[in-house]
């Protein structure tokens, strides 16, 4: 995994639709994972809760596709990581959106219907929400890359 770029935006410009998460619903892991439709929240209450945010950081990983969930682990670890940054810089409300699916544990109990290995770990995805990544960035499907966001303020 490699960033190839972080980019601040105003939270203004998030576009928060239902349009995702009926994409989410098509998805093999629709339900299956805490950071999922239908245990990630309304996009109608993600859409109250990002205009509360005056701004977010977006983030591009390039992933290597032969090594996918070790490599989106490693951009959720690295998007957590970003999320206590702010937070010690005295951001409170600060929080990650995963890019797809929680894959945080190799082997989710979640699926299983066992709780949760590291709830306070997880967050949504950002398609979960509702946020229409096409919406900040030109998506360009001969790229193997990740999406990640960082709400801040």
């Amino acid at each position: 995994m490699r960033v190839v770029w972080e980019k601040e935006i105003p939270a203004e410009k998030i576009v928060v639709s239902p349009r995702p998460v009926w994409k989410c619903r098509a998805c093999p892991m629709y339900g299956k994972r805490p950071s999922c439709p239908p245990h990630a929240p309304d996009w109608r209450e993600a859409r109250e809760w990002v205009s509360h945010f005056k701004r977010a950081l977006l983030i591009k990983f390039e992933i290597d596709m032969e090594r996918f969930e070790e490599e989106k682990r490693e951009a959720i670890l690295y998007l957590l990581k970003k999320e206590a940054e702010f937070f010690r810089e005295g951001k409170l409300y600060a929080m990650a959106l995963f890019p797809g699916n929680c894959n945080l544990c190799p082997d989710c109990p979640f699926e299983r219907g066992e709780p949760c290995r590291l709830p306070t770990k997880v967050r949504p995805s950002i398609d979960a929400v509702g946020v229409e990544i096409s919406s900040l960035v030109k998506i360009d499907f001969s790229e193997s890359v990740l999406y990640g966001m960082v709400l801040i303020e």
